[in-house]
């Protein structure tokens, strides 16, 4: 029997968002951006069938990115975070038994990026937060951001970073346009985001702080021994290993990488409590990711702490 299944990397639109988004979507024939759109408008519909299919109990909503991370005027930012915001709270309120709220952020000012993660959680009932990436240059790693992981640390709130465009293309693949964004480039530009956020220290100034990151964890459990041994090398200054911040401070999810060599690896390398189920919708199959899960050849254990078990334990769901 399909197991049941928390879905934490699933997309909605807001209105008046769609801007913001349709730049990392412009390579994508017109018919299929409108389908796109048109799924992530929608909230009773082809969503919850989707869900029901693939034996998807509730799902974890976040707007399509980047959102107000790319807006020029701060203040336009902050008062629009929160419009997308309390429109995802109303659509929560009207299915709390399938949806879970991700909040919005304007990462441009870090203390109004903290209200308003507080003001999420505590109000909203909100579970964590997502944010695309860097903004305007600037990545969590930097020190402006301390106040922000003091709150999220306080709140237990885990900080999911999603993928988005680096301030330039690397020279490696800035002439492959097919090699940019999810191909390839994503992943980098992500997991190296994460390393920023390791050998910066942000782990040892906020010890409890959690991180979360897709589509099996962006490469890191492949590299565990490997950056644990160039640190050493370097002579890197942090009170553990690489390795460690990424067994306990960063959880994973199998979004977008449907395919069991990669999934034994972050099972062995990080723990069969540090990863969870997630579909992407809608730019993945959630048909694929629920029979991919419902069927690779895992412990029945390991499989409903990845579908559902692990999700309850890191958000604190009932």
């Amino acid at each position: 029997m399909p197991a049941t299944k928390i879905a934490l990397e699933e997309h909605f639109m807001a209105p008046d968002f769609a801007e913001y988004w349709e730049g990392t979507i412009a390579d994508v024939p017109r018919a299929l951006r409108e389908s796109i759109l048109s799924r992530l408008s929608d909230f009773d519909g082809v969503r919850l069938e989707t869900m029901d299919k693939a034996g998807i109990a509730r799902a974890a909503l976040s707007l399509a990115g980047p959102g107000v991370q790319i807006e020029p005027d701060r203040a336009t930012a902050v008062r629009k975070a929160a419009q997308a915001n309390d429109f995802l709270a109303a659509q929560v309120q009207k299915r709390p038994d399938r949806f879970i709220g991700f909040a919005h952020l304007p990462m441009q000012d870090p203390r109004a990026a903290s209200s308003e993660l507080k003001r999420c959680v505590k109000e909203l009932d909100f579970k964590g937060a997502m944010i695309n990436g860097q903004t305007f240059g600037r990545y969590l790693d930097d020190r402006a951001y301390d106040p922000f992981w003091a709150t999220a640390q306080d709140l237990g709130s885990p900080v999911y970073i999603h993928p988005a465009d680096p301030v330039r293309q690397p020279d490696s693949i800035a002439s492959y346009k097919e090699l940019t964004r999810a191909t390839w480039g994503w992943t980098v530009e992500t997991a190296s985001h994460a390393l920023r956020l390791i050998f910066g220290g942000v782990f040892d100034r906020f010890p409890k702080a959690m991180l979360i990151l897709g589509h099996m964890g962006e490469t890191l459990p492949y590299m565990l021994w490997r950056l644990d041994s160039r640190a050493k090398l370097y002579g890197v200054k942090l009170a553990r290993e690489p390795s460690d911040y990424i067994r306990n401070n960063i959880a994973i999810t199998i979004s977008g990488v449907y395919s069991p060599e990669p999934f034994a690896c972050a099972v062995q390398a990080l723990g069969a409590d540090r990863i969870m189920f997630a579909a992407d919708y809608p730019f993945e199959s959630s048909e694929t990711a629920a029979s991919f899960i419902d069927d690779v050849a895992i412990e029945e254990r390991v499989r409903e702490a990845v579908c559902a078990g692990n999700a309850r334990r890191i958000f604190g769901l009932d």
